[in-house]
């Protein structure tokens, strides 16, 4: 398990994994509200070239960036208001795996099909108000990871 000590670790920690995103990778974010889904996904997406802070795409559900706003095309997704997997058809996702990185939070509410080839990235709030962070590696990250420490 890694540690990120506050907001600002928990950021550059997204940082650090933007060195090593490309395009066609899935990143799967998953903890509870306030675990710190949302501030890796703004970290990686300032080193990718963002110069606004990133929005939750909790109502848009959808966010995408393409350059120049970023180095390459990057969809940010939020599925927590998704009820049924056939939703998520209807989002692209699955089209946008050929050139864009996908960051996805809440990626329990899909089956887990969806998922094979994603870094999956799970956040728990620790008692003294850190964050836990868990990696599951896919094949396709063995030679990513792990990041070097970065809190």
């Amino acid at each position: 398990m890694i540690t990120l000590a506050d907001a600002a670790a928990t950021q550059a920690f997204g940082r650090a994994l933007a060195a090593q995103v490309r395009p066609g990778d899935v990143i799967a974010l998953s903890g509870q509200l306030g675990a710190g889904k949302t501030s890796i996904a703004r970290g990686l997406l300032a080193a990718l070239g963002l110069e606004a802070e990133a929005p939750s795409p909790s109502y848009a559900i959808v966010q995408p960036y393409d350059p120049p706003e970023v180095a390459f095309p990057v969809l940010h997704v939020d599925l927590y208001r998704i009820d049924d997997p056939d939703e998520a058809e209807e989002l692209g996702l699955e089209d946008a795996r050929g050139d864009s990185l996908l960051l996805v939070e809440w990626p329990e509410r899909l089956p887990d099909a969806w998922w094979a080839d994603a870094l999956w990235l799970t956040l728990t709030i620790e008692a003294d108000g850190s964050r836990g962070l868990t990696a599951r590696v896919p094949a396709a990250w063995k030679d990513r990871w792990p990041l070097q420490a970065t809190a």
